[in-house]
């Protein structure tokens, strides 16, 4: 892949990000859709593209434990659960998070906790880097429609128009464990 390609791709993408507007990008195993979190109208613009309601959360996807921490409450973390936690980070383990009393709404749903992950794509990554925060994190797919594996599948199911980051997925088949923080109790197989 052409990195001068990639990267203005990336570039194209936080331009639309910073427009309060929907991208797709790579992660670990499918495509992902997102957007900013602090946003409420990309927000909203994302959940009407998935046709998800917005009782039912979302996850953060994030270059670094730092870019989290306005989010999340990690104040009751034992030094057990932090050492599991960050044997998981970076990759593909999401874990879900008391979630601070700032964060919206839009992004914890009907819960008082956000389920977040620290990336190990280098695309997602540059693409954090370069937003200067976390992005909201779904998979790229209308509802009912097999997540996408590739930019030309976003393409198929959202149209020739569609931002996407162009790039490869990490080639895992499933998509991201998830674990409660907290508990280590296991929410969904990786």
């Amino acid at each position: 892949m052409n990195n001068n390609l990639q990267s203005d791709s990336i570039a194209h993408a936080v331009g639309v990000l910073n427009k309060e507007d929907v991208i797709a990008y790579p992660t670990e195993a499918v495509f992902g859709v997102g957007c900013d979190p602090d946003s409420e109208l990309a927000v909203s613009r994302l959940l009407t593209l998935k046709q998800r309601p917005v009782e039912k959360g979302l996850i953060l996807i994030a270059a670094s434990f730092d870019q989290l921490k306005p989010y999340i409450d990690d104040s009751m973390l034992t030094s057990a659960q932090r050492e599991t936690i960050f044997a998981a980070w970076p990759g593909p383990v999401t874990f879900v998070f008391p979630a601070l009393p700032t964060t919206p709404r839009w992004l914890t749903g009907r819960f008082d906790s956000l389920a977040v992950r620290v990336t190990d794509h280098p695309l997602v990554i540059e693409l954090c880097h370069r937003f200067g925060k976390p992005l909201v994190s779904t998979s790229a797919n209308l509802t009912g429609l097999p997540p996408c594996r590739t930019a030309e599948e976003v393409l198929a199911q959202f149209g020739n128009d569609f931002p996407v980051v162009i790039g490869e997925t990490g080639g895992r088949l499933n998509p991201s464990e998830i674990r409660d923080a907290l508990t280590g109790e296991r929410f969904r197989q990786g």
